[in-house]
């Protein structure tokens, strides 16, 4: 909300602009729209700014931690030996 009223821009323009409804802009806002990326990305192209995407984290000093690769548990099928099984 606040990238589009520094624009002074009202919902309605925005979404206008966006070719969306005036409805999803309100629903974003107010925190109660399911994220859609290709929505998110029309805003913060017609607002000229990076708006926050749920699920991604911030980006932050990388740590150098330990990799989690090749630590996952098998799912109880085994890849080694004997022919696969039909299903």
């Amino acid at each position: 909300m606040q990238a589009r009223m520094a624009k002074k821009m009202t919902q309605k323009e925005l979404a206008t602009a966006i070719n969306e409804k005036p409805q999803v802009i309100g629903e974003y806002e107010s925190g109660k729209a399911i994220p859609n990326a290709q929505i998110i990305s029309k805003m913060e192209r017609k607002l000229g700014c990076k708006l926050p995407r749920p699920g991604k984290k911030p980006a932050g000093p990388k740590s150098g931690g330990a990799s989690k690769t090749g630590s996952a548990k098998p799912s109880g099928r085994s890849t080694v030996g004997g022919p696969a099984k039909r299903r």
